[in-house]
């Protein structure tokens, strides 16, 4: 069963259409009425929300493209799954151990971490299941919703602070001695020819006196963040090279806090799964958006996977007006009815 199963997977990576320098198009005149219906109507979605860019991949080429895809904007908790998809190389090579407590690992923090708190282990922080309640050196979390710190045993309680995934990042970076760029750089972007990527532009920035761990914030371009989600999309491998462990990629990308388990009650009622820092839809079989995850940012940045219909659609959203939002940021809804409608329509 097991030779069956890698012969697909061989016979599925030679049959894929992987970009190369750049991607190839899909003519519109190879393409059904009721597909460049649907991407009309996502053309007028579009234009009503805050949207920078969307680039819809299906089989591996370009079916419908809006705005700059080419220029880089500011990934915000997008880069959580990007980080996720960094770690499966250095757990295969058992460089880090998902269960090493952050004792163990020397992890501590401004002010100190509690005892209790100090037990959490690595997959903890990777499933947003720490029970560390520290601040985060950034907002956007649901840390002011948060129980008090110590009352929750580390693995058993699921809230999404922005603290568990920074300091992911720092015991990925103390594992491999390099930074959280170099490694995208080096395993991941070269690999992908990223277009618009430059290592020299990334910087962490945050507030220090809070916590000692930064975010790692991305500057990625659309059409490069489609790139990463078509390497999810096909398990971590990349025109023959396995840059991701496959396994890893699917134990990343299924769920392991189903939303009926979050808290507050608002991030449960958002009907989002969570796995190793991946939003899993929880969509019934009839959806076109049915076994769907992303990659998810604040105010409308996504790569969202479907797997069953081989596609990726990855998403931004323009940046503040002297540091205002001149439009409504584009929601979880308005998103996915965009990406409902376009996937339901051109399946084919």
């Amino acid at each position: 069963m097991l030779l069956l199963l890698l012969m697909a997977s061989t016979a599925s990576n030679a049959e894929a259409v992987f970009p190369e320098k750049t991607w190839e198009e899909i003519p519109a005149a190879t393409q059904t009425a009721s597909c460049l219906q649907a991407q009309t109507k996502a053309q007028h979605l579009l234009e009503q929300q805050a949207s920078t860019a969307l680039l819809f991949i299906r089989d591996g080429r370009v079916l419908f493209s809006y705005g700059r895809t080419d220029v880089p904007g500011i990934v915000e908790s997008a880069r959580k799954s990007i980080l996720s998809m960094l770690y499966g190389k250095y757990v295969a090579n058992a460089t880090i151990d998902l269960d090493q407590t952050l004792a163990q690992l020397g992890i501590d923090d401004a002010g100190g971490l509690l005892d209790s708190e100090k037990q959490a282990r690595v997959r903890d922080l990777l499933t947003a299941r720490s029970g560390v309640f520290h601040a985060a050196a950034n907002t956007g979390d649901d840390l002011p919703s948060a129980p008090a710190r110590g009352s929750q045993t580390p693995g058993s309680y699921f809230l999404y602070n922005n603290w568990d995934f920074n300091v992911a990042g720092t015991v990925l970076e103390n594992a491999t001695h390099k930074s959280v760029y170099q490694l995208f750089d080096e395993d991941i972007a070269q690999a992908l020819q990223l277009q618009d990527f430059q290592l020299s532009a990334q910087k962490k920035f945050g507030d220090t006196s809070k916590s000692l761990h930064l975010p790692y914030h991305f500057l990625l371009s659309t059409r490069d963040m489609a790139r990463l989600g078509y390497l999810a999309l096909h398990q971590g491998n990349w025109n023959g090279r396995q840059l991701i462990p496959a396994d890893w990629m699917d134990k990343t990308t299924s769920v392991v806090t189903p939303s009926s388990a979050m808290h507050p009650a608002t991030t449960a009622a958002r009907k989002l799964g969570y796995g190793y820092m991946w939003w899993v839809l929880e969509e019934p079989a009839t959806s076109p958006l049915y076994q769907t995850y992303m990659a998810w940012g604040l105010h409308g940045q996504y790569i969202l996977v479907i797997p069953k219909l081989n596609m990726v659609i990855a998403h931004q959203r323009k940046v503040p007006v002297d540091g205002k939002w001149d439009v409504p940021k584009v929601g979880k809804q308005a998103f996915f009815s965009i990406a409902a409608t376009l996937a339901g329509a051109c399946q084919q």
